[in-house]
């Protein structure tokens, strides 16, 4: 039997949270598009899954994701609004964005065109950026975190921790074809921090920008042993060259999120203006 808890559109998550459509999940919670009475307006509830409640570190996870949702308050990060981690059924309530998510696009219409892919790397940079101003290391960076709205919004902070938190790891963390370096090794490798959160961020943007992958998926890690692959030709040299130095080895080589974005602002500047086609009235 699959670890559910067997809702359908109509249920009751929680007193005034109504279940809609599921959206995903993953193997400790199941999301749902839900109503919420209170705000009487449409919310994410992130549930955590039955098999899970009497888990410590599923519930010290939700906790951790409260802390963090709690410090952060930007344009580019998914709101949180409520949770209860005491209940039968733990869970947080989060802002419906509306959009798909990064790797839902890139399945279904393969890599995205510079209007839509200069302004995904904008945002996000503007999010970490932010987050470094709060200490926070997001460490799950990746295309299926990531929800195209407007602006985009950068989703799941459940292993998120801050940077001196970060830096004492000593096993991996995170997501594995999205993990830094010293994520995959920590200690070994270097030390993780805010870099990891750039290397993540050229992971998934060498994915929007080229609809593959920037390693093999097996063997696991292959980013510690191989080079990214090339970038379609479609990629500006100048574009590929900063997304690729975001995927230096040493942290310590990669830029930071103001930098790239200072690098990002006059490519969208020069992208072609958007225009009305036709004839048009000469006043």
């Amino acid at each position: 039997m699959s670890d559910t808890w067997g809702l359908a559109g109509g249920d009751q998550i929680a007193p005034g949270l109504t279940a809609v459509r599921p959206v995903g999940g993953g193997d400790v919670y199941e999301a749902w598009l839900a109503f919420d009475e209170r705000l009487y307006a449409p919310v994410v509830a992130k549930v955590v899954r039955p098999g899970h409640v009497d888990a410590g570190s599923s519930r010290a996870a939700l906790v951790r994701e409260v802390e963090m949702l709690s410090r952060v308050s930007h344009p580019g990060i998914a709101r949180l609004f409520s949770y209860d981690d005491e209940g039968p059924r733990p869970y947080l309530v989060l802002e419906n964005v509306d959009g798909p998510t990064l790797s839902s696009l890139i399945s279904t219409h393969g890599y995205l065109p510079l209007h839509q892919l200069l302004p995904l790397g904008l945002e996000l940079c503007s999010a970490l950026h932010y987050l470094r101003q709060q200490d926070v290391c997001h460490l799950d960076l990746k295309p299926s975190n990531v929800i195209m709205g407007a602006p985009a919004k950068l989703i799941d902070f459940s292993v998120a921790m801050d940077a001196q938190e970060a830096a004492g790891l000593t096993d991996p963390v995170g997501s594995d074809e999205y993990m830094a370096p010293e994520q995959c090794r920590p200690g070994v490798l270097g030390t993780v921090g805010h870099a990891s959160d750039m290397w993540a961020f050229g992971a998934t943007m060498f994915r929007a920008a080229a609809g593959y992958r920037a390693y093999d998926r097996e063997p696991r890690w292959a980013q510690l042993d191989q080079t990214p692959f090339d970038l379609p030709h479609v990629v500006p040299t100048v574009l590929g060259d900063l997304i690729v130095s975001c995927l230096a080895p040493d942290a310590a080589d990669r830029p930071g999120p103001a930098a790239v974005a200072e690098a990002l602002e006059p490519l969208l500047a020069r992208l072609p203006q958007a225009r009305l086609s036709g004839f048009k009235v000469r006043l």
